[in-house]
This record gives structure tokens, sequence and C-alpha cells, in this order.
């Protein structure tokens, strides 16, 4: 990944002494007023990717056609968790100057990393399940491919995302960027065409309440689907090498920057979540239609009642979300081992691992909505695994220096914690004695 941003040799050098090197700060100014600030966002939307992947609309839609506006409130405290969270993981990259996992492997026994890294990995295989069986789907709605060639083709795909990031950071961001510019097109297209949206019963949604097990279930999912683990680790990394501050002043800028960047793409991803659950209320929901439990009911249901170009904005925006972030997925997961146990294996034999679960599902053609629901309730309950580390590394000064978290913002990660913690075992409770 390139660590700096090259900058134009001035016209004019000074004749005498030797010429000082532009840091990447002054570099990205060099670009131009637009230019110079559009150079200095980026990560957090490749991080927003994981936020609007087929695991989300998994769980937006059905709670949207089930319960109509009544979940609205998750989406929205989930988004904002989400902000902070990245902002602590992009924040910790940016003042140590290493990711999330190489701090563990720093400052945590061996029976602890591992303990971390084996996690991490179950992570990783449910981030999978959930990319690629919601991009297999996409295929096979937009061009008829059967779903376990549809999974192999989506890996093929999904590599070649992930190679532009060997060929510089700019490039795989953009990619990224893209993509996600294309889910959030289609959604807003669905959302303009579907209508009918009851303003007081979005108003409504976000007082917290809940109906039974089914929305429990509901509620877990979609912050697991929303505080994505894996995408815990993966921001540090982002921001870790991208531009190297040559002083403190230039790492207090480059951290407001972080700050705006965290609010675009993670806001972004957060509209785009609330959308979708819009659009599944006011079409399934009010009709009455609450049995539409998977992707392909909605779709179907989609071009039944308001047209084909819904539905094929719908299948567009899927394939895009699960192949952008099925490459964010494999970026990740080389951070996560690399970082925990110092291992290095090739990608390919990474991702053929990882994978796997996901092609048996789409071979032994098990539920494929159900299937991604409960990957999101995993990952729910790998979130405090990533979470609590962050919060105590970014919270350390011995680690942070002069960027060590002010204390409500340890307050407030703390309370997310707290309740993701707390959901996942009333989760378990409501399950095991309900």
């Amino acid at each position: 990944m390139e660590s700096t941003l090259q900058a134009e040799p001035p016209q004019n050098a000074a004749p005498s002494g030797p010429a000082r090197t532009p840091s990447a700060l002054e570099a990205a100014r060099a670009k131009g007023r637009l230019r110079g600030r559009l150079a200095l966002l980026g990560p957090s939307f490749v991080a927003a990717v994981a936020y609007v992947d087929p695991g989300n609309f998994a769980t937006n839609i059905e709670a949207g056609s089930k319960f109509g506006y009544l979940l609205v409130w998750v989406v929205v405290m989930s988004s904002l968790m989400a902000m902070l969270v990245q902002y602590l993981s992009a924040k910790t990259g940016l003042a140590t100057g290493h990711n999330l996992p190489e701090l563990a492997h720093q400052r945590y026994g061996r029976k602890t990393r591992f303990g971390l890294w084996l996690q991490a990995e179950v992570v990783a295989i449910a981030t999978d399940l959930a990319e690629f069986v919601g991009a297999a789907i996409g295929l096979n709605l937009l061009f008829g491919i059967p779903l376990f060639p549809a999974g192999l083709l989506t890996a093929v795909v999904a590599f070649a995302i992930l190679a532009l990031q060997q060929r510089g950071y700019r490039r795989f961001e953009l990619a990224i960027a893209a993509m996600l510019g294309l889910v959030a097109l289609g959604f807003i297209y669905d959302l303009l065409v579907v209508g009918h949206q009851d303003a007081g019963g979005i108003a409504s949604g976000l007082v917290p309440r809940l109906d039974g097990s089914a929305s429990i279930l509901l509620v877990v999912g979609i912050i697991g689907a929303t505080v994505m683990p894996h995408v815990v680790y993966l921001h540090s990394a982002l921001t870790q090498h991208r531009m190297a501050p040559r002083d403190e002043g230039e790492r207090r800028e480059l951290l407001k920057w972080l700050r705006i960047d965290v609010g675009l793409g993670l806001g972004a991803a957060g509209i785009i979540n609330l959308t979708m659950m819009l659009v599944a209320a006011a079409l399934f929901f009010r009709v009455g239609a609450t049995d539409v439990d998977s992707i392909e009911a909605a779709h179907r249901g989609l071009g039944e009642l308001v047209g084909g170009g819904a539905a094929l904005a719908f299948a567009v925006a899927l394939l895009a979300s699960g192949l952008s972030s099925s490459s964010v997925g494999t970026y990740a997961g080389q951070i996560v081992m690399q970082g925990f146990m110092g291992w290095r294996i090739p990608l390919f034999l990474r991702r053929a691992v990882t994978m796997t679960p996901a092609l048996v599902v789409l071979a032994l053609g098990l539920p494929t909505t159900d299937t991604l629901v409960v990957s999101q309730v995993v990952l729910s309950f790998g979130i405090p695994f990533a979470l609590i580390p962050l919060i105590l590394m970014s919270s350390n000064p011995e680690v942070m220096g002069a960027m060590v978290n002010r204390r409500r913002t340890t307050l407030a990660a703390s309370v997310v914690a707290a309740i993701i913690i707390a959901l996942n075992l009333y989760l378990i409770v409501d399950t095991v004695f309900g």
C-alpha cells in the first residue's frame, strides 16, 4: 500500500542547500483546494462498505417487512455506534502507526492473542458467508447464474478488486467508493419509486421498543451487520501508513479530516441502511405482506408491486454490495492474521478456507436469507472481542500519546460495548429459557 502522496517538484527550487521533501499532508495541499481535500478522504468509505453488505439487506428488509417502522431506532443507534467505533479505530492507526491486531500482539500474551485471533477467524467466516451468498444472489437475480457458480465467480471478481490495492490505496478506495455509490443510488431510486412513507410512523420508530423474540433476534442481527467487528480491525490499518504526519500539528490536522471522513462515509452507510428498512416497511408491511423473509422474495415483490426498474435497481445494489464487501473482508482477514499471530499465508489459500462454508451453503441450497441473518448474529457476538481491546488501547496514554481519548469519549465507547454485550446476553437467555 502506498504510504504517502507524491508531490510535484517545485518549479523554482532554491539554488542552494538540499531541497526539503514535502510531507504527505503538504503534498495533498499542493493538489489544490478541492483535490487536496478529497485526497484526505477515503478510508471511511472503504470501511462503510462493510456496513451495507448483504447481511444488512437481509436484516433490514426482514425487519421492515415484519415490523414496519418499529426498529428504525435500531438502525439509527447502530449507525451512531459505528461512527464512534470507526473514529476510534482510525484514530488509533493514525496516532500509533500500527493497526489494532499489531498493538494486541505487542501488549498481550500469547494465549490472549491466540484467543482473539481464533474468534476473529470465526467472524471472518461469518462475514464471508454473508458477502458471498449476497453477491451470488445478486448474480442469480440479474443474470440467472446458479448460486454455486455465482459464488465462485464472486471470489474471482473480489480478488480482481483487491488487486487494485496492490497498485496504490487510492485506486482501491475509489473502486470501493464507486460501488458504495451504486448501492446508494439503487435504494434511493427504490425509495422514490415506492413512496408512501408515513412520517408519523417513522418518528414513532425512533422510540426504542420491541415486539417479541423475533424482534430481539433482528435487533442483534442489525447491530452485528452494522458494527462489523472485522472493520474495527481494518480501519486502523487503513490509516496507519496512509499519510505519515511529520509533527504533532500535522497529526492534529489529519485527525480533523479523519473525523470528517468518518462522518461522511459512515453517515452515508447509515442513510442507506435506513432506506432499506423504509422501502421494506412502505412496500410490504403497509400492504400486509409480512411474510417477505428473503432477499429473493423482496426482489420479486418489488417487481410485482412497483415494476421491473425497482427490482433491477435492487439487484444491482445487492451485487455491488456483495462484491465490494467481499474484497474488503479479504483485506481485513489478512490484517487480522498477520497482526495477531505474525503469520503470512498466500491470500488465495486464506480466501479458500474462509469462503468454503459460504460455498457449502450455496451448493446445498440452504435458505439464504436465514443464513445471512444468523451470520449477522454471529458477528454481533464477535463485536466485544474487537471493541474492548480498541477502547483499552485508545484510552491508554502510553499507546496513544497526545491523541489519547478524552474521558467522555471512553465513557461513550464503553456504553456502546455494554449495550451490545447486554443485547447478546439477553438473546441467549431468551433463546434458552424463553
